[in-house]
């Protein structure tokens, strides 16, 4: 049986320009182009390794979370993000998630497709100066790593870094095998600690001061147990 080419999704609004953007991505790569509209649930198929294009312009941090942590678990998708500002918005968004690629509003269309071929290789697609900042953002962050960090518990930092997942109390709960009361006490102390006053700005801070979160370990397991079970919110 032919395995199945690789595909190139992009996730932003379904109008006229994007079907016209498609529409030469289709015809100057050799492979699969579809759309799918943030928010949108999308299934991808088996052993078809994909290439999705992130649209900065359309897509909000929640989504883009959603994508990195399916990414993480599926380990057949590629992250790539375009129509980003300039490299200081490409460092912003590399520092809360895991690309593969960068593409700039001022790129034109064959960047675009020269990048994308390089990206269906299963390279990266970055320019070397991105590439540099990064190195050293994350050595920052590693030597960070040995020091306190606004007096936050190492099972502080474990709860904080799941919340950039997405996972809610009763996830991490589940997890950490404590109570989801003991996760409501710690996420108190959390927000009390770095002086934020909920979930959101907490992520934020995570993000400017310990990176990019990690993948839920486990989390299709403890989806299948607790399905059809009601999460809070």
């Amino acid at each position: 049986m032919e395995q199945e080419k690789s595909l190139v999704l992009l996730v932003t609004a379904n109008n006229p320009q994007s079907q016209l953007f498609i529409n030469y991505l289709h015809d100057q790569l050799d492979c699969p182009v579809s759309v799918v509209a943030p928010g949108t649930e999308w299934k991808g198929k088996d052993a078809s390794p994909t290439v999705v294009l992130l649209d900065a312009d359309h897509i909000d941090e929640a989504t883009m979370q959603q994508w990195h942590v399916r990414a993480a678990e599926a380990g057949d998708l590629s992250l790539a993000a375009f129509n980003l500002r300039d490299e200081e918005h490409a460092v912003e968004i590399l520092s809360a998630m895991n690309l593969q690629g960068v593409f700039y509003r001022s790129d034109s269309l064959d960047m675009i497709c020269k990048g994308l071929s390089i990206l269906l290789e299963g390279n990266l697609w970055m320019s070397r100066s991105l590439m540099t900042r990064m190195i050293q953002f994350f050595r920052r962050q590693q030597l960070n790593s040995y020091r306190p960090v606004c007096g936050l518990t190492h099972r502080e930092l474990e709860i904080i870094a799941m919340l950039g997942t997405g996972a809610s109390n009763i996830e991490i709960a589940d997890q950490l095998f404590v109570s989801e009361h003991t996760v409501k006490s710690h996420l108190y102390n959390i927000f009390r600690k770095i002086k934020v006053h909920n979930r959101l700005q907490a992520v934020n801070w995570a993000r400017q001061n310990l990176g990019a979160p990690p993948p839920l370990v486990g989390r299709r397991q403890r989806d299948a147990t607790h399905q059809g079970s009601p999460h809070p919110s």
